[in-house]
């Protein structure tokens, strides 16, 4: 049975915990703050309460960071989004872990190479995003550093995937990842909009909630602009995005698919290769969700 160390058990490191522990792992939980520390098997048991789920999941507590570490396969570091803790954690880890064990980071937004600059070992560093609450949404982004081995990443979304998670690769370590610049580049224009009195906080969370929102579970933004073909998608950037604050222009890659006529699913290739069965699944899976989510809502079709 792999043993796997949480640092910090707080809002994600609770969670992962509980994660951890229903896949079959043998977790220990640690955290500085003795309160923290020691609300880590209550938090768990109420959410598996909530979720209706009867099972005796039990963690090991422990109050030093090092002990925590020694003998894990895994570490998972789930402390506060402080770049001079995380680095001093990790240092520690890196000096504390077995030469197999591989260190991961739960940071929301910072680059992996800045979280593992003080360690020796970088290869065995790697990020995973774990999105809140960590035991109900599925998606990990798995976030690989300049210095992080394949290897570190194939095993991390091994294991993942193992749990009944979605990770994703991160190829490039950016700042935000993936899935907090889309949801930040949202609220920065939501915010801009409100500001310059287009319309107030509660129109924006109408709009959304009540327009494209309802198709997002089913219907990604690349999917989308290959639904509605990439020349249409072309023609609204270039009337847009120039009124944005601040202007920017179509993509590259945008204008060289269209240019090459490679429109989306109507010439069977955009971003994505379609074939008609592929559309098809695409445009039926999108009504299935609108028409459960109108039901869901006591909307009339």
């Amino acid at each position: 049975m792999p043993r796997v160390a949480v640092i910090g058990g707080g809002l994600m490191g609770h969670g992962i915990a509980q994660v951890l522990a229903l896949g079959g792992m043998d977790v220990v939980v640690h955290d500085p703050v003795p309160d923290a520390l020691h609300a880590v098997p209550e938090r768990i048991a109420a959410n598996l309460e909530s979720l209706g789920i009867d099972a005796d999941v039990r963690v090991e507590l422990q109050p030093d960071l090092e002990a925590a570490a020694d003998g894990a396969d895994w570490v998972f570091e789930a402390a506060p989004e402080n770049l001079e803790l995380k680095q001093q954690i990790f240092a520690r880890l890196d000096a504390a872990a077995a030469p197999e064990a591989i260190l991961a980071t739960n940071t929301s937004v910072m680059k992996v190479a800045d979280v593992a600059a003080r360690a020796a070992h970088r290869g065995r560093i790697v990020g995973t995003h774990w999105w809140n609450p960590p035991f109900l949404v599925p998606l990990v982004e798995v976030v690989q550093g300049p210095d992080t081995e394949p290897a570190t990443v194939d095993r991390t979304i091994s294991l993942l995937r193992s749990l009944g998670k979605t990770p994703v690769h991160v190829r490039r370590d950016v700042a935000g990842f993936v899935g907090n610049r889309l949801q930040h580049a949202l609220w920065r224009e939501a915010f801009d909009l409100v500001d310059k009195g287009v319309c107030d906080a509660e129109t924006v969370d109408t709009v959304i909630k009540a327009g494209f929102g309802r198709r997002l579970p089913a219907l990604g933004p690349m999917e989308n602009a290959d639904l509605v073909g990439l020349d249409l998608t072309l023609a609204i950037h270039e009337y847009v995005l120039p009124e944005l604050d601040p202007p920017s222009e179509p993509s590259a890659g945008l204008r060289r698919r269209v240019e090459r006529g490679e429109l989306g699913m109507k010439t069977g290739a955009g971003y994505r290769r379609w074939s008609e069965s592929d559309t098809d699944e695409v445009r039926a899976r999108v009504v299935a969700r609108l028409t459960a989510a109108n039901a869901e809502n006591g909307v009339a079709q």
